[in-house]
């Protein structure tokens, strides 16, 4: 399989910015729903149930006789800017800009989980760090400011006594900073390590020799804090009741499929890449990269609250967070009970 270049990389980079403002259409078969919808999702392998659900063509079997849009996105920030202006009617997303989203007055709820896991905190080759005691006067560089992965290394960072530039700190934190550049920034030796999804995380480690300086599990509520979730506004829930449990339905059904069709998942995966780069993953790094997290529905409301007070604790959030009304899988369980 073909590797990937600067120039291959700085082309998806740039695709994916792209791809905010416009997205792909495929119409429905049946005449049930009518309209239109926008569902959203990240290139990412822990998105791999939205995804699924659209190169499979489960949506669109779903949402009969609806006109279904979708948009890929680079970062967190970028989605829910989508989401807030109404351009963007359901999708994928990590937690931490749904919370803050959520928690700066926004319409917002989480209907399902859609994976958990899938951050993987590495340093480049001749940095220097081999664990977190190495990152004081370092730098590091995440999909966003206050992103799950950001919030993720600098909470355990601050547990060893270190703060980023943001704050005052010696620890450089560059932001917003999409996957594909995280390629490119490790091989100028641009950026010393990264908080970075799956597969990227596994593909700097695989490809650029990256040293793994804290495993998925290990990371801060690595296993039980979701890393991608299934979010809509409640406007949107209200309006649309039968898109909405025809999106749930579908992203089940897509969850399963990657259960049960591991090989399958991974080509889906490598083929929406390809479409974006005209470049693949080796089958090595997705394979490593797929032992790195779970895909699931289930939503931990725990796990939720304490990653929201370990950014109020790193003072990405102002006030103390309550949760209270973000997540509201009902739906979701009406579907699962009929089942």
């Amino acid at each position: 399989m073909k590797k990937w270049g600067l120039t291959t990389l700085i082309s998806i980079a740039v695709l994916g910015l792209t791809a905010c403002g416009g997205g792909e259409s495929v119409s429905g078969d049946g005449e049930n729903n009518g309209g239109e919808i926008n569902i959203g999702y990240f290139p990412n392998l822990d998105h791999a149930a939205g995804i699924i659900g659209k190169q499979e063509g489960i949506f669109e079997e779903e949402l009969e006789g609806t006109d279904v849009e979708f948009t890929n996105f680079p970062n967190g920030n970028d989605f829910i800017e989508a989401l807030d202006a109404g351009d963007l009617d359901i999708g994928y997303v990590g937690p931490g800009p749904a919370i803050n989203y959520h928690l700066s007055g926004g319409d917002i709820k989480i209907l399902s989980g859609a994976a958990n896991g899938a951050t993987l905190i590495v340093s480049s080759e001749d940095s220097g760090i081999e664990s977190l005691d190495d990152f004081d006067g370092k730098s590091f560089c995440t999909p966003g400011n206050g992103c799950t992965h950001n919030v993720q290394l600098e909470i355990m960072l601050q547990e060893l006594g270190m703060e980023s530039n943001r704050v005052g700190g010696t620890v450089e934190h560059q932001s917003r900073v999409d996957p594909a550049s995280m390629m490119v920034r490790f091989e100028q030796g641009e950026v010393d390590a990264a908080a970075a999804p799956e597969p990227w995380g596994t593909y700097l480690v695989e490809e650029l020799n990256a040293n793994v300086v804290t495993e998925w599990d290990e990371v801060f509520l690595g296993e039980s804090l979701p890393s991608v979730v299934l979010v809509t506004s409640e406007e949107f829930m209200e309006e649309n009741p039968e898109k909405v449990e025809s999106v749930l339905a579908a992203h089940e059904k897509a969850v399963a499929f990657t259960g049960e069709y591991e090989e399958e998942t991974l080509n889906a995966v490598n083929d929406l890449v390809y479409e974006l780069s005209q470049t693949q993953f080796s089958d090595g790094v997705l394979q490593n990269a797929w032992e790195r997290m779970n895909i699931t529905t289930e939503v931990s409301a725990d796990a939720l609250q304490s990653w929201a007070d370990a950014s109020y604790e790193l003072g990405f959030i102002e006030d103390e967070p309550n949760l209270e009304g973000l997540v509201d899988t009902s739906l979701l369980e009406e579907i699962e009970e009929k089942e």
